[in-house]
């Protein structure tokens, strides 16, 4: 019996007028872990978009463009991924005066980022591959079980990307993530969507495939 989580059915999707995907099928499973590859423009993000409304409770959402707030620390940037487990006098205060728990629980988060030491730096001050990790830390403190990523570790280096991406599948049942990386797809995935202009032309076992296989999504 199938345990499909997110399924499309001859799903058109788009942005209002505009079609991306004319008629998309598509299902994936609880538990699996999807790695979505393709050329900007091929639609990852529309479908990403697609997934959470599908299931928008479930979903740690961890988007491209980060949404963090400048003016504020890493610190609370992080705990606004946790608003919705606390009330809200508690968030107040998390807001003006953490408390120790608090402040345990989004550290010990952070020094798994390697963010110790900007705790409660702003966030206008962080370089872009430090703004990355806040913006991971605040969807893994969401505390979700469904990981939804939009480039999630592309300003990192190949070796805190590989761990960091690793840490962040082990924290979440499901997870589907958009990336260019194809190495990281492979090491990391069970499954790997490929995309091109509004198609899906790759649907396989990631231990199937090779680099080349996954170049051949980027080809004009």
């Amino acid at each position: 019996m199938s345990d499909a989580l997110f399924r499309f059915h001859g799903a058109r999707l788009g942005h209002g007028d505009a079609t991306v995907f004319a008629a998309l099928d598509l299902s994936i499973q609880r538990g699996e872990t999807v790695a979505l590859l393709g050329a900007s423009g091929s639609g990852k993000s529309t479908l990403l978009a697609a997934l959470r409304a599908q299931h928008e409770a479930l979903c740690a959402w961890c988007p491209q463009e980060q949404a963090l707030v400048p003016m504020l620390s890493v610190f609370h940037n992080i705990y606004m991924g946790g608003l919705h487990r606390h009330g809200t006098w508690h968030n107040l205060r998390a807001l003006l005066r953490p408390g120790a728990a608090d402040r345990a629980e989004v550290g010990a988060l952070a020094a798994r980022l390697g963010l110790t030491d900007k705790l409660f730096t702003s966030v206008d001050r962080l370089s872009g591959g430090q703004a990355q990790r806040t913006a991971l830390g605040r969807a893994l403190y969401t505390q979700r079980p469904v990981l939804l990523g939009d480039e999630p570790v592309s300003n990192l280096d190949e070796h805190q990307g590989l761990a960091l991406m690793r840490h962040a599948l082990a924290a979440h049942d499901t997870a589907v993530v958009a990336m260019h990386d194809r190495a990281l797809a492979l090491a990391c995935f069970q499954r790997v969507l490929g995309l091109r202009h509004g198609e899906l032309v790759l649907d396989a076992p990631a231990a199937s495939l090779t680099l080349a296989d996954l170049d051949a999504l980027y080809r004009p």
